[in-house]
């Protein structure tokens, strides 16, 4: 009788190993569940009215393109990427993204004249403003709002550490015709 439930309970572990070795085998065959988006959280998209294929103006002069401007999403949607293209052969590109860590937006400039410029804020009240400082040790200030019909960027820059702010440029982006070419554009930044 003993030598009996001895077999069985043997039996009985061998099944029950048997079995939690086949759950493991399943649990681990079983397809990796779907993982969050990176960049797919609301702020990550503040910027995205700024997406598109544009032709800029200066705000006092609505009738001439001054560049051709695309704006679009790369990177799995995490970075903004603009490609300006000016009238008078300037060009440039910026990459834009939000840092959710230190819950900021950043921005980098870069130019076919070899200017660097870093700029980081905020998105708020509908705009984006950001600011730091160019080569020249000015400090700088950009905001970017749309409008009617496209986005204003307005820029602004101080030798004074703040204290007053001179217009530098104010542009307006609309939308570039499907079939329109990219110019040799004028200056702004």
């Amino acid at each position: 009788m003993i030598k009996r439930r001895i077999q069985f309970a043997s039996r009985w572990m061998k099944i029950c190993i048997f079995c939690m070795a086949a759950a493991a085998g399943c649990v681990a065959a079983a397809p990796d569940q779907p993982k969050a988006k990176p960049c797919s959280m609301p702020e990550y998209h503040q910027f995205d009215f700024w997406i598109g294929d544009w032709d800029a103006f200066d705000v006092d002069n609505p009738s001439t393109v001054v560049a051709r401007t695309r704006v679009d999403l790369i990177l799995e949607g995490c970075v903004l990427r603009e490609d300006y293209q000016g009238a008078d052969g300037y060009k440039g590109q910026s990459f834009t993204i939000y840092d959710n860590k230190r819950n900021v937006w950043h921005q980098t400039w870069v130019t076919n004249h070899g200017e660097l410029l870093e700029i980081e804020g905020q998105f708020a009240n509908g705009e984006m403003e950001l600011g730091g400082k160019n080569q020249q040790a000015q400090m700088v200030r950009g905001t970017w709002k749309p409008v009617t019909g496209g986005v204003r960027e307005i820029g602004v820059k101080s030798g004074d550490g703040g204290k007053t702010w001179n217009p530098w440029f104010d542009i307006v982006f609309r939308r570039a015709p499907e079939n329109a070419s990219r110019p040799n554009a004028a200056r702004h930044r």
